[in-house]
């Protein structure tokens, strides 16, 4: 922190998708400079073009050549690319993917030196970012390697609805052998983990869905549910993880049944994001839980067919940055707490 505000970093993403235009749509709101400092890793020459095609006159960026010169009242761009980047707006090229990479690794650089306090990420191509530094299905992943944490979850997050995921990037073949019961019962005490010290829920519910239609329909439809999800979810229990189900994905999603938990685990990637991204997808959140930092992004990704065009919303990336903000004081708080347990069970007893 600097001046008692949260250092926020910044990854470009893709400079042929929207992520420049839902940065500067965000941080032109001058009370977000109260709020934190926004430091962008990026590109100045790629931030004026999209400002340009934007026709936005009233931001810019300071420049800066490293995290040391940060302005805590401006937002801060530190270039990560060399002069002669071109950008061609819609268009999904390897220089793309090279910028993306490159921004990632100087704001991961920064960040576990301390000098940036959480990690907002605006959308990448997974397919263009490929290369020798990059051989992952996307962030989640490779932030996960960067920080040689063995287990993360994906958690999509909203104000309705907080949805994680079993088997993530993984091709839909390959999703029922890789369901196990170890594999639910180390994303659930995730989740559990996370609901607790970074949302501030004190015994967070969590709904569990089915792999089969129906749940499996007590075996006809499928016999996962009995023989490991069901297993899981004892276990999990016997941890005093209070797990739940498991669940048709239609009714409990086509009910008013997920709002009842405070949590959903979903088995696979579109299980959960389908119904996630139906009700949320303007204001959802992608959020890596289990990382030792705070890393969020918006819930979509580079909308190639409309960058430029300065109709992108800026709203999911809005609230990611909030959440990561917000994540970082209720962390920070959390950790208090656990110093001062006597502090903790004061609290308890006046409830």
């Amino acid at each position: 922190m600097i001046n008692d505000k949260i250092v926020v970093g910044i990854t470009q993403g893709d400079i042929n998708g929207i992520g420049y235009e839902i940065i500067i749509k965000t941080l032109s709101d001058i009370r977000i400079n109260e709020l934190c400092i926004p430091v962008v890793y990026g590109s100045p020459k790629v931030a004026a073009y999209h400002r340009k095609a934007m026709n936005v006159e009233n931001f810019s960026f300071n420049q800066i050549k490293d995290i040391n010169e940060v302005n805590p009242k401006r937002s801060n761009i530190i270039n990560c690319m060399d002069e002669n980047v071109r950008v061609e707006l819609g268009k999904s090229n390897e220089y793309c993917g090279e910028g993306s990479i490159k921004a990632l690794e100087f704001a991961l650089n920064d960040l576990k030196k301390g000098k940036i306090d959480v990690l907002l990420t605006a959308p990448i191509n997974k397919h263009n970012i490929q290369s020798d530094n990059f051989s992952f299905p996307g962030h989640t992943e490779y932030l996960a390697n960067a920080f040689n944490v063995e287990e993360v979850l994906m958690l999509m997050v909203s104000d309705v609805m907080r949805v994680g995921i079993v088997t993530g990037h993984v091709p839909l073949s390959e999703v029922p052998k890789l369901i196990t019961e170890e594999a639910i019962l180390k994303k659930l005490r995730i989740l559990n983990n996370t609901l607790i010290s970074d949302f501030e829920i004190r015994k967070p519910r969590i709904a569990v869905l089915g792999l089969n239609p129906h749940a499996g329909d007590e075996g006809v439809l499928g016999k996962e549910e009995q023989t490991i999800i069901i297993p899981a979810i004892d276990k999990a229990n016997a941890e005093n993880i209070l797990a739940m189900g498991p669940y048709p994905t239609d009714g409990l999603f086509g009910s008013d049944g997920f709002s009842k938990f405070d949590g959903i685990l979903a088995m696979y990637h579109d299980q959960g994001l389908t119904p996630f991204k139906a009700l949320a997808f303007d204001t959802g959140v992608n959020f890596t839980a289990g990382l030792p930092i705070i890393r969020t992004s918006p819930a979509h990704g580079t909308a190639y067919e409309i960058a430029g065009q300065g109709v992108a919303s800026e709203n999911s990336f809005r609230k990611a940055l909030y959440l990561a903000l917000d994540i970082f004081k209720k962390r920070k708080m959390h950790t208090e707490l656990i110093k001062n347990p006597l502090k903790l069970s004061n609290q308890e007893g006046q409830e």
